[in-house]
């Protein structure tokens, strides 16, 4: 199959488009022909080496965790799934080698849910990795309740976006960090913008003179001294991007998969409350071109990568496969 890869960390120049293996799918796994494959700075990070130190890299490395697709073969253990099922998932292992920049890719179950139906295949390809996040981050890591105040740092971005839709539909007030091009676009999501840049916390005091309830930094660095010193008493701050954040009294917060969570995404993307926006898209064979927009840091919601789709391929994936017949190993 075609695909993206790398053999060794480093820059974009690393990536490669060509032929790799198509990736054997275990009991509890399903085959996914990929539509749309969304951009994250993780997927750079990883390129670059920067998560070594906790998941091995199995060259050559395709990169990639998020997905939407089409269902072309099944897991011997697979029930919850049918061939032609479209899906969405955050195809995330604890090692480095079997993603989504591709033309399928091995998903298992607990990674995947089903499809939102209003939402196109670039769409859906950039809710998973930034819709859990922010949602296990909202409902779990900051218990965020009606009537409070939370502060959403690049809240333009791919988390940050998703985080003041589902931030407001719990029934809190939000206040999102942008830039002033993106002002506009934090309104149209419900939350109230603030500039970043010296200064940011006499604004952020200007609108919430109490103080914060909650504060969820997707930046790190600096950003995490102010987001403490904002918060109001028994506030609550947690960090994507800085374990540092534990210093300040903090929690670090690293996402995971959950079927049940996904599930939950879709059914609020189906019914209005959450959108995705794309603010680009390339074919799968500029995928570098995608991580060098991906890695400047100023994307307005998502980049999504997709993948030339011929209707006869999810047919022609399923002939020999023995898929009909994979629900039953005996």
């Amino acid at each position: 199959m075609k695909a993206i890869s790398y053999s060794r960390y480093g820059g974009p120049e690393t990536l490669v488009y060509g032929d790799v293996r198509e990736p054997k799918i275990g009991p509890d796994s399903v085959l996914v022909k990929v539509r749309a494959a969304a951009v994250n700075p993780v997927d750079w990070k990883c390129r670059q080496g920067y998560l070594d130190p906790m998941l091995d890299a199995v060259f050559p490395v395709v990169p990639g965790w998020d997905v939407s697709g089409v269902v072309v073969q099944l897991g011997v253990s697979v029930a919850e799934y049918s061939v032609g099922d479209e899906v969405i998932g955050y195809v995330r292992e604890d090692f480095l080698s079997r993603g989504t920049f591709a033309e399928y890719v091995a998903a298992p179950v607990r990674t995947l849910a089903r499809k939102p139906r209003n939402l196109t295949w670039e769409e859906a390809a950039g809710l998973p990795l930034t819709g859990l996040t922010a949602y296990q981050v909202l409902t779990g890591a900051l218990r965020v309740k009606r009537g409070e105040t939370v502060l959403v740092h690049a809240a333009a971005g791919g988390v940050g976006s998703i985080a003041v839709q589902l931030a407001r539909h719990l029934g809190a007030r939000v206040i999102g960090t942008a830039s002033e091009a993106n002002h506009d676009f934090v309104r149209s999501l419900g939350g109230e913008p603030v500039a970043y840049g010296e200064g940011l916390a006499e604004r952020v005091r200007g609108l919430a003179p109490e103080g914060v309830d909650a504060a969820f930094d997707t930046i790190g660095g600096d950003t995490l001294k102010v987001s403490a010193n904002l918060l109001a008493p028994e506030g609550r701050l947690v960090s994507i991007a800085d374990g540092d954040v534990v210093g300040y009294g903090g929690r670090y917060y690293w996402v995971r998969p959950d079927a049940e969570d996904l599930t939950r995404l879709a059914e609020l993307a189906e019914q209005g409350v959450v959108s995705v926006h794309v603010s680009d898209t390339f074919p799968l064979e500029r995928a570098a071109e995608a991580h060098r927009l991906n890695e400047e840091g100023r994307t307005r919601g998502k980049i999504v990568v997709t993948v030339a789709w011929d209707a006869d391929d999810a047919t022609d994936a399923d002939d020999g496969t023995g898929a009909a017949d994979a629900r039953d190993p005996g």
